[in-house]
Order: C-alpha cells, then sequence, then structure tokens
C-alpha cells in the first residue's frame, strides 16, 4: 500500500516515528511530503500535497500530523476525492474506513500518544470499507465537491 504522509512543526517527531512503523513494520511504500526538520510551518501547505496524492491515486492513503489534527483535516478535505478526519481513538478509525471510506487521517502530535497514533494508523489501513448503505451516503458527501 502506497501511503503519502506529512505533519507541520508539532506533528514532526510523530510523524518521523510513523514513516519508520510504516514502511518496517506494516510493509507499506512510504511517500513522506515533509518537512524535513521542526522548525515552524503551515499545515496547509503540507496537507495539500498529501491530499493531491491521494486524491490523484498516487497514494491509496494519507497520513497527517499536527498539533491536534483539526487543521490538516480542515485543509485536506478542501481537495475534491478526498475524505479526512482527525481521529484520537483507533475505534473511530475503524467506524471512519467502515462507514465513510476515509482515506486521509489527522492526527494529533501534541495530545495522543504515539502508541495510541501507531494503533489508529494500523487500523486506518487494515480496516475495508463496507459498501452498501454507507456507499450511497459517501456518495452524498462526495456530491457536495461539485
Amino acid at each position: 500500500m502506497r501511503i503519502a504522509i506529512a505533519s507541520d512543526h508539532a506533528g514532526f517527531e510523530q510523524k518521523q516515528a510513523l514513516v519508520d512503523y510504516l514502511a518496517q513494520d506494516l510493509g507499506c511504500d512510504v511517500m513522506d511530503f515533509g518537512p524535513d526538520t521542526d522548525d515552524r510551518v503551515d499545515y496547509p501547505d503540507y496537507a495539500e500535497k498529501v491530499a493531491h496524492a491521494v486524491a490523484s491515486g498516487d497514494a491509496d492513503r494519507g497520513v497527517l500530523v499536527c498539533g491536534t489534527g483539526i487543521g490538516m483535516a480542515l485543509a485536506a478535505d478542501k481537495v475534491p476525492g478526498v475524505r479526512a478526519s482527525s481521529i484520537t481513538r483507533p475505534d473511530f478509525a475503524d467506524l471512519f474506513r467502515r462507514h465513510n471510506d476515509g482515506n486521509v487521517v489527522c492526527l494529533s502530535g501534541r495530545f495522543i500518544e504515539p502508541e495510541v497514533n501507531r494503533e489508529i494508523v494500523k487500523v486506518f489501513l487494515e480496516t475495508e470499507f463496507e459498501g452498501g448503505r454507507h456507499a450511497e451516503r459517501v456518495g452524498k458527501v462526495m456530491r457536495l465537491d461539485a
């Protein structure tokens, strides 16, 4: 699975650890869109890179990390074809995938422990979309992009 990942300065440390986790433990092909240091950056610049990679099909899914995950989700959701959400618990990641066909998970680098974020990412990547009644709802949501 091809994963696009990025962060801002507040999520940099956890992003770096997640890059290794994704590649080494989960066997993913990781596309790291930065940043390369924990110097202050503007999160929309990095959310946009990951969102476009997912929307274009260059990446299967995306992972974004900022202070709360909220700003990244707001920015990524502006890109047509992206379904992003700030996720704080593994069971939310499960429902995000099964019911919403989420394709970009946004994580808190300041308020959620690294081991919890690793579990969220694992669930996000391993859970399939249920389709069925949820597919019609996701379709309605995606038509809002038009």
